[in-house]
C-alpha cells in the first residue's frame, strides 16, 4: 500500500505536517509493515503529478493493488490523519476516483 501526501514546500501548514505525517505513519507500520509512505512536493515532482489538480494542502492519496482507497484534502490533525489512513485500510474494494488520481495512483504504485 502506498499513503503519499501531496504539499508544496512553499505551504506553512505543510512544513509543520510534515512532523505529523511521519509520526502517524511510523506508527501505522508497526501494525502494517509494508506500507509505503511518500512525501511529494508538486512543483519538485510534476511529473509524478501529472494532470491531479491538487488544490488544498495537505492532500492524502492511499492506493493499493486494488486501486485509490483514499484521495483528498485533510485538515492537518494527527487524529484526523490516522482516522483517514485506519478507514481505508479496512475498505474492502478501492473508490472510483477521475482519471487524473487514477493516472497518479498507478504512476505512484510502480515508483
Amino acid at each position: 500500500m502506498h499513503i503519499a501526501c501531496l504539499c508544496a514546500a512553499w505551504c506553512r501548514t505543510c512544513e509543520s505536517y510534515g512532523r505529523v505525517f511521519e509520526s502517524v505513519l511510523a506508527a501505522l507500520r508497526v501494525e502494517h509493515p509494508g506500507l509505503r509512505m511518500r512525501w511529494i512536493d508538486i512543483e519538485d515532482e510534476a511529473e509524478l503529478v501529472g494532470d491531479y489538480d491538487v488544490e488544498t494542502f495537505p492532500t492524502l492519496v492511499v492506493t493499493d493493488a486494488r486501486g485509490v482507497l483514499f484521495a483528498g484534502a485533510l485538515t492537518p490533525q494527527p487524529q484526523t490523519l490516522r482516522r483517514v489512513l485506519d478507514a481505508a485500510l479496512a475498505l474492502p474494494r478501492a473508490t472510483p476516483q477521475p482519471p487524473a488520481v487514477e493516472a497518479f495512483a498507478r504512476r505512484l504504485r510502480r515508483t
